[in-house]
């Protein structure tokens, strides 16, 4: 059963509903702005002014390039995304402001300029999002160079391992490449690049992946030498969670390509089979590796060593037991306290001063873009449009899971940063380039059918109609 073509008329209409949703997101971070400035006991000065016109600017600027080279895109996905690094914004500044505040912050020290520093790499998100849908202009031509893509996301990946620590290694992970004037993480960026290249292989090999195996308590699982693919997926996940001392990324890369695989092939054998080969890795990655032993004791119990390492997570939960079910309000809680507020753990941020109300409206902000992201991958004729859009959708919400549950507690500190509302450059500039993909991938899925007309020979237009007798 396919849908109905959507009308002309929806090029119009859908970059209104974009446009005035967009609006609604700029009233949204002005009132926030506002009501933070309020809380802090701020005079309303320029400074904040500067963080509204930037916000409507940068995001009318997206809105136009949408309006221009992806007409029929989703409505819905560009303003989510604004509301997601709008608030993000807002809580960065937020953080700015409590930073030199005695009674916020366990030691004192300077005030953070974090929030003009995420202005700059918004701009240049802007710009990635506008140059990747203006050169992309069918989504399909990536298939054309999947393995030159998916071998530059290995290179990536494995870049910071290869490295000295002295350039790669921040906080215990080397995922980093560190220069002078700026540090980069390269994984950000692999991950789309290897979904990209996984979307390609499994079109391209579709029959391999659907020939059934051997059957086992009635499930039907692969060959043997089917699972290359599965297996090059392990590897690269726990070669990076033990060398890298990432387990965020090798956690994100490894469930991306898993759900890909079943989407492609509908056979639950596939994700019996990751999950037991991801559990047997950790297990011997954790007898391998101390830094591995380190988070899951941490994990455990963060209150045996409270002063130590256990004092992240523990801040953490203390955060969110303040926050309760409403919060203490914006601008009016301690965030400062917990380690890397403004970047692994700003939902702890949002979590004390918004409550679990709060928490819930950010997360109900990525269920629409997780969710208008799988329609588009419904939606888009090609299989390789499908499985890139899926992939693309599934890497937000198990980014966003993995962070939400690190946070809470619920599984062991991963490192990996809140999509679209955190503060960092790597992984806001990736994320940008996502968000152009999903939109072209949803322009040609609801771009609708042009019949196709036959030129008539010159002259034959001008033809007289007349009856020619038979012979």
């Amino acid at each position: 059963m396919t849908s109905a073509p959507i009308p002309v008329s929806a090029k119009a209409s859908g970059r209104t509903t974009e446009l005035v949703l967009l609006l609604g997101a700029l009233v949204l971070v002005t009132a926030a702005f506002l009501i933070v400035e309020a809380a802090q006991g701020q005079t309303l000065t320029w400074a904040l002014a500067k963080y509204v016109a930037a916000f409507a600017a940068l995001w009318g600027m997206a809105h136009l390039v949408v309006r221009y080279f992806a007409p029929y895109a989703d409505p819905t996905l560009l303003p989510a995304v604004a509301a997601l690094n709008g608030l993000g914004l807002v809580m960065i500044h937020r953080l700015d402001l409590g930073s030199e505040r005695v009674d916020e912050v366990a030691k004192q020290a300077e005030r953070t300029h974090n929030a003009d520093q995420q202005l700059l790499w918004v701009f240049i998100g802007v710009i990635a999002f506008a140059a990747t849908l203006i050169l992309i202009r069918d989504h399909r031509t990536l298939s054309r160079y999947a393995y030159t893509l998916g071998l530059g996301g290995l290179i990536f990946l494995a870049l910071p391992a290869v490295l000295p620590s002295s350039m790669s290694e921040i906080n215990g992970s080397k995922i980093w490449i560190r220069t002078p004037l700026f540090n980069i993480q390269p994984g950000e960026f692999s991950k789309i690049l290897i979904i990209i290249f996984t979307a390609a292989f499994l079109v391209s090999r579709r029959d391999l992946f659907t020939t059934a195996g051997k059957q086992f308590a009635g499930i039907d699982f692969p060959r043997a030498r089917d699972l290359g693919p599965l297996i090059a997926a392990w590897v690269i996940a726990i070669g990076v969670l033990g060398f890298e001392s990432d387990l965020g990324t090798s956690l994100l890369v490894f469930a991306t390509v898993l759900t890909m695989l079943y989407i492609a092939t509908e056979r639950v054998s596939w994700l019996l089979l990751g999950v037991g080969l991801f559990v047997v890795g950790a297990v011997v990655a954790y007898q391998l590796f101390s830094h591995l032993q380190t988070r899951v004791h941490v994990w455990q119990d963060p209150f045996t060593d409270y002063e130590g390492s256990g004092y992240q997570i523990a801040q953490s939960l203390f955060g969110l037991a303040t926050g309760g079910m409403f919060g203490t309000g914006l601008g009016s809680g301690r965030p400062n306290i917990v380690p890397f507020a403004n970047t692994d753990f700003i939902l702890t941020s949002f979590g004390e001063e918004l409550g679990l109300v709060g928490i819930a409206a950010l997360v109900m902000l990525y269920f629409i873009v997780v969710m208008r992201g799988l329609r588009t991958a419904v939606s888009v004729r090609d299989s390789f449009g499908k499985l890139l859009a899926s992939g693309l959708a599934v890497t937000i919400a198990v980014q966003l899971f993995v962070v939400l549950g690190g946070v809470t507690k619920l599984i062991p500190l991963t490192g990996l940063t809140s999509p679209f509302l955190s503060y960092g450059g790597s992984s806001l500039l990736a994320n940008f380039i996502l968000l152009a993909l999903l939109l072209r991938i949803s322009n040609a899925a609801r771009e609708p059918d042009v019949p196709k007309r036959r030129t008539p020979p010159p002259g034959v237009e001008a033809m007289d109609t007349r009856v020619v007798p038979r012979a």
